[in-house]
Order: C-alpha cells, then structure tokens, then sequence
C-alpha cells in the first residue's frame, strides 16, 4: 500500500465516520472532501471540480427541476389522488395496493417527493378516517425505495452509478435496462412488509402536549387596572424568561400584536394571550390584577381549536414537518421570525428520534434555542385566515388536515405530465441519453411556465447536488492513487475458488451494509469503482457487478438514516429503530439472497 493510497483511505473513513454520525450536513461533509483532497494533492484542482460539471450532477439537477414542476402543478397529488377512495379496504390489502402504488410513481419521480405527498395524504385519512398511519407510513418509504430502482431516473443513485460505469469504459445502461429486476425485488417487497405488518405499532390517538411534554394552557387574561404590571415591560414582569409562561398575543384598543417583544409597556386593558401550566393558570386565576377571560373553561393546548371571541378568529394549533431544504432549517423557536412562518406563532419543537440514542437532549439548551433539521416537527399557533399562507411555505408540511389551495390549472397540469412522459420517451428509446432528454424536460417546464425559475432556486435540494458535487472527485481520488484495484486485489484473494454468487453476494452485502449507515449516493461513489475493478480482474462483465452496487445502495430499509425517506418517517416519532432493523432487515436479506442468485445468473 502507498502514501496516496494510506491517505486516502483515512479520508474515506473520516467521511464515512461524518455521514454515520451525522456530525455536520452532508453539504459541508462535501467541501470537506474537497479540501481533503486537494491538500493531499490525490487530485488536481480540475478533477476536484469535475463534480460541478458530472453528467450525474447536471442529471440529477434536471430531473429535481421536473420533479418540483409536477409537485408544484398538482401531478403527484393527482396520481395519488385515487388512494381516498381506498379507505374502505381492510389494513392487510391497504398496504400492498398502497405500496404498489407508490413504488410504482417513484420509478419515474423523485422517490422523496413522492413520499412526502403520501405522507400528506395517509396523515389526512387517518385524521378523518381513523385509518392506522402507523401500518402505512413506513411501508410506504420502502415502497417509495425499491420502486426508484427500477428505472434508470427512479433515483439520484442510478444515475451516478450508471455515470461513473460510463467514465470507466462501461456500456451505459438504458432506461429500463434492469426494470425486471427492480419489478422482482419490490414484488418480495410488498409480500414481506405485508405478512409483517402485524409488527408495526398501533396506531394510537396521542395528546399533542404529550408529543411535545407540555402539560400547557392557551388563556387569556386582561390586565386590570390595579395590576402590578402596569407601566412595566413584559421583560420586567413575572411573564418574561420562564419556561411554563409565556406571551403569545396582546390585544390594544382593538388592535392585535401578533408577537410583542420583551419591551413591551404593558397597560390597564390590554389583553394577554397566555400559554402556560396549570400551576400559573390557577395562580393567575387568583391573582389580583387579572381577570382570566373563561371560554369553556380554557381549553388546553391538546384541543386543535381555540375559540376566541376576544382576538376576533378561530386560532388552530398545527404541526409542520420539516422536509429538506426547508428555510426554517437551522432556525430556532428564538429565532424563527413571523415572517418565516407567514404569520403563525410557535410553541414548541419535536426533535426527531436519533437512532444511536432516541432520548438524547440537544446539549443542555433551552427548547427555544434548538435549531431545526430535517424531519424535526414544530408546533404552532396560526389563524384559520393564515392557515393557507402557512401552507405555502416552502420545503414543510402541515401533518393536519386544511383545506386545498388551487396552485395551478389542469392545463399545467396535463402539460408537466407530458413533458415527463416527453423525457421518458427520448430516453427509454435511446433517442437521446438521460441528461439529454432531462435537460430538454427542465427547458420545456420553464418555456411553458409550468414553474418559474424562483422556484426552482427555493426548492432545489441543493445539499444533494453539492454532495455530488463533493464525492465523485473521491471516485476520481481512488482511480488516481490506485485504491480501487488495491482493494479489488487484496478482495480477489477472498474470492479466489468461490463461486459467482458467493462473489456477487458479499459485494452485495458489503454495499448494503454501509448504505444503511451514510448516504446511498456515497456509498455508489465509493464502491462502484471497486466492483468494476473486481470484474476486470476477473476478466468477467462489469454489469452484474455494477447492478449489485446499484440495488445494494438503494435497499436501506434496517436503518432509518441511509435513505432520506426513512429518516422523516422516523422523524414523525411513530416507530422506533427496532421497527426498520426487523423488517427492513429481513427485507434487506430476502434480497440479498435474490439478487445474488439473480445476478449471479446473468454471467
């Protein structure tokens, strides 16, 4: 082993160590990598940037844009549209016809969005229907997974793989080169989530002060005019800077302070919305100073109404998700803005669950001082009148049935649907490459104005894209130094006297293994290499292998932190790390097992 090769390796496990424990996001793990890379000289600072410049990068880019321009026309939520008709059915046949149809939208859309529009939707039924969100939500994830792997735009991972095999002399693939197999493993798919749906928890009616351990109050007192408050700030009053008290609203001669700061002079009739404890509910009660405004009898934060004749609206408390590239990520309940949230109010903050440690605290850090990340939820306060705007924010979703908002006409919305079809045509019949017919699909959604290009910069997930961006010069990296056929080497002397399966299968397995602990696009950047390099050792065809690396890095199903669908489904706080290591593992080695006799076969 050499110098170049030593270091790279350790940078190969620094990143690896990086993406498992989520220390930083994946955006600065990437320019990390650069860094790493140029200072090591194992690159030129040409081949650093090459990311910038990959057809898998420029692809990806491409079919993100299409894939916000059929989000945003409506044509995701009317594909999936037809599931509310579905509620009728028992659990054990909701799941595979819900599968079935969510595996097969995301082969040829973005796997995340897809997801998140079910995620809308079963949130929706099981509020009104009291359909169990906890037997579909995680399936759906899977389904969402397998079906992006049956055709060559179906993930980012597909498209990398399939690029980085060109640069290396490999036969490109076509669109649905592999679909068959890719139809097989998700048929074994929706046959193994089903049998163990029984697994699942139960779905159950939780208190939302009991998601978020508030035991809290929404109130609202007026200030008399002998209160001991008057003429001071609500910094200097007992209301200011405690956890089980807090000012939410005021209301002056008929005008409403959404958010009154902590120099606010308080006076004699001012009306105060509280959020606090039974403890200070009651002392307010007694307190001379107050008088607590009784609207049958205060009702509690856990009542999704709050009727409030007083503040002149019906005031509802929600949940948003956060979702990537989201702007209220890094935000804090301190800092996030009225602007941010168009007008609501927030309460509080539902980390999602860490795998390694599903009770950590943040540090030691007040709730208000919590920067949000993806799949982290947040409660707020908003007016049924700004329910609406609140909507339209950007990268979040509102796990609350409301009201529909017309965003687009159906002749957008046929029209986006036929420009996809457009770019699945030019490449599944080898009329033009993929990035080809991608970049003419984003040509054509904006010369038509099915989306404009703010919205392209607002929603483009662009930690994706700089990760991208980031890993392929390690590619690069490990063909300048000679890693990969260092590994494919010192692997050879395992497999020497097996059998094609046994090779197939511990190439499959190692890949899946590590896609299960950092991102699936990384481990095909870092793999794919290797296995081409194997295959050429072995004076065999490069393509099994490269399809073992492939489906391998797609199936995360036994962690909730390789595939981005699974982590904001554990994010919602319904399952816990057992639920995807018992199911998604025993779908994980019913296809290994498959996929090694199958592709075995294909030599």
């Amino acid at each position: 082993m050499t110098v170049e090769i030593a270091i790279l390796f350790f940078i190969i496990i620094v990143v690896i160590v990086l993406f498992a424990l989520e220390v930083f996001p994946v955006d600065k793990i990437a320019f990390f990598i650069l860094a790493a890379l140029l200072m090591t000289n194992v690159v030129s600072p040409e081949e650093a940037i090459s990311g910038f410049s990959s057809p898998a990068t420029i692809t990806v880019l491409s079919l993100m844009i299409i894939a916000i321009g059929l989000e945003t026309n409506g044509v995701i939520d009317w594909l999936a549209s037809g599931l509310k008709s579905l509620r009728m059915l028992p659990v054990f046949l909701m799941v595979p016809v819900f599968m079935f149809i969510a595996g097969s939208i995301s082969a040829f859309i973005n796997t995340t969005a897809v997801v998140i529009v079910f995620i809308k939707i079963i949130t929706e039924l099981s509020a009104k229907y009291d359909i169990p969100n906890s037997k579909l939500l995680l399936p759906i994830s899977f389904a969402g997974i397998i079906g992006g792997s049956c055709t060559l735009m179906g993930t980012s991972t597909n498209l990398i793989v399939n690029a980085v095999a060109v640069d290396r002399g490999v036969e490109r693939f076509s669109f649905f080169e592999f679909t068959w197999y890719g139809v097989i493993f998700m048929i074994i798919t929706i046959i193994i989530v089903s049998a163990l749906v029984k697994l699942l928890p139960r779905a159950k009616k939780t208190q939302i002060s009991e998601d978020y351990n508030l035991d809290e109050y929404i109130t609202k007192v007026i200030i008399t005019n002998d209160s001991s408050v008057i003429g001071k700030s609500i910094r200097e009053s007992f209301l200011y800077d405690k956890e089980d008290i807090e000012v939410l609203r005021l209301k002056r001669n008929g005008i409403i302070n959404d958010r009154p700061g902590k120099f606010t002079t308080l006076k004699a009739g001012d009306q105060l919305l509280l959020r606090c404890n039974l403890e200070n509910l009651i002392k307010l009660k007694d307190a001379e100073g107050f008088t607590v405004i009784k609207e049958d009898d205060n009702k509690k934060l856990t009542d999704p109404i709050i009727d409030s004749e007083e503040l002149e609206e019906n005031v509802q408390v929600v949940e948003i998700l956060m979702l990537p590239n989201s702007p209220l990520i890094g935000k804090s309940i301190k800092t996030v803005g009225w602007y941010d949230l168009h007008g609501a109010v927030p309460l509080a903050i539902r980390k999602r669950r860490n795998f390694r440690n599903p009770r950590r605290r943040i540090f030691n850090r007040g709730t208000d001082e919590i920067e949000l990340r993806v799949g982290d939820r947040l409660l707020v306060e908003v007016s049924e009148s700004a329910l609406d705007e609140l909507q339209k924010i950007e990268n979040v979703t509102i796990l609350q049935q409301h009201k529909n908002i017309e965003v687009t006409t159906k002749t957008k919305r046929y029209l986006s649907l036929s420009i996809l079809l457009v770019v699945i045509g030019l490449s599944a019949f080898s009329i033009f490459p993929i990035l080809k017919s991608a970049i003419i699909g984003c040509f054509l959604m904006i010369f038509t104005k099915c989306i404009d290009l703010g919205k392209i910069y607002a929603q483009v997930n662009w930690q994706i894209i700089f990760l991208l961006a980031g890993m392929i010069p390690l590619g690069v990296a490990m063909s300048n130094t000679g890693a990969d056929q260092w590994i494919s080497d010192q692997l050879m002397l395992v497999f020497e006297n097996q059998t094609d399966t046994i090779i197939i299968g511990i190439l499959f397995l190692v890949t899946m293994i590590l896609s299960g602990f950092i991102s699936n696009n990384a481990t095909a950047i870092i793999i794919t290499p290797i296995a081409i390099s194997i295959a050429a050792s072995m004076q065999m065809d490069p393509k099994p292998f490269i399809l073992s690396v492939l489906f391998a890095s797609n199936f995360s199903f036994f962690t909730p932190v390789g595939y981005q669908t699974n982590t904001i489904i554990y994010g919602m706080g319904i399952y816990r790390f057992r639920h995807f290591f018992i199911i998604g593992g025993t779908v994980s080695l019913v296809l290994w097992v498959t996929a090694s006799l199958l592709l075995s076969a294909s030599f």
